[in-house]
């Protein structure tokens, strides 16, 4: 069986992926056809049309696939200082939040969940694709923006200053790691295949770590960002031992999230239903 797969150019992801595309690591009988490289909200949405396999998709999305997908422990990004920025080029008061027009990376993207639990009041969102939202801002086409992705360490070059770290209000108001996105497999392919498919992703996170200069042309390939020390930041940032394998911490900080959102009114109460983990199949 040849299974379809999904990820960003992000360094994070080329960098996890790296092992198991070039056929470094076992995949016990399983076959990747090549993988589909696109931004994280176009993955969100063709997980709600059930495109591929095995996609990366952010924690806000899966909320609503989640009776078609689930998720690997392995092949997450959640960590602790690695949030989404709330940027913008003037000194703007947060308590005008409500006025402006702010950018963000997608309507599924968790960066975009966010700051609707951070300013229920914030409603001129314009989303767009995250690499387009700092020269959007310098361009005054919006007020502010959400910034994922390399964009944490390249706004300053615009000019922009961060008005709210929203990872960091996370941590405060939760006390854990923020969940961002993760690896879903379709749940039609049945636990034994989803086992297997979970442990060639963990073997290319290993195999990664291990080697972690043999990826880099590849990650160039695809980067936005193609400096050494800012893929290097990129992937240290969102590249840890939730990484490998999430655990009782990370699902712990998954559910808190989606238990948030729920309360929030932004994602509907199915969204704390049915087994979500693919150990739990």
């Amino acid at each position: 069986m040849t299974i379809t797969l999904g990820f960003s150019p992000c360094p994070n992801d080329t960098f996890i992926f790296h092992a198991l595309v070039h056929g470094l690591v076992q995949a016990k009988g399983i076959a990747f056809s090549p993988p589909r490289l696109a931004d994280v909200e176009t993955l969100n949405e063709w997980a709600l049309a059930g495109v591929l396999d095995l996609t990366k998709i952010s924690f806000h999305a899966f909320a609503h696939v989640r009776n078609d997908y689930v998720l690997l422990s392995a092949g997450s990004a959640l960590g602790r200082g690695c949030g989404p920025l709330l940027v913008s080029g003037r000194n703007l008061e947060l308590s005008r939040l409500s006025e402006m027009k702010i950018a963000v990376p997608g309507r599924l993207t968790t960066a975009s969940m966010l700051l609707s639990m951070f300013a229920p009041a914030c409603k001129k969102l314009l989303p767009m694709r995250f690499d387009r939202i700092m020269p959007a801002i310098v361009g005054g086409e919006v007020d502010a923006g959400v910034i994922i992705h390399e964009s944490r360490f390249t706004y300053r070059h615009y000019g922009l200053t961060v008005l709210q770290d929203l990872g960091s209000w996370w941590e405060e108001i939760s006390g854990f790691p923020i969940p961002l996105g993760a690896i879903a497999a379709k749940r039609s392919l049945g636990r034994e295949l989803i086992g297997r498919i979970n442990e060639a992703v963990r073997a290319s996170v290993q195999h990664a770590f291990a080697h972690p200069g043999v990826s880099m042309p590849y990650i160039k390939k695809h980067a936005q960002e193609i400096e050494d020390e800012v893929i290097s930041e990129h992937i240290n940032l969102y590249v840890n031992a939730f990484t490998e394998n999430l655990g009782d911490e990370g699902a712990a900080a998954v559910n808190a999230f989606w238990r948030k959102g729920c309360e929030a009114g932004i994602l509907p109460a199915s969204a704390l239903r049915q087994e979500w983990l693919s150990a739990e199949l």
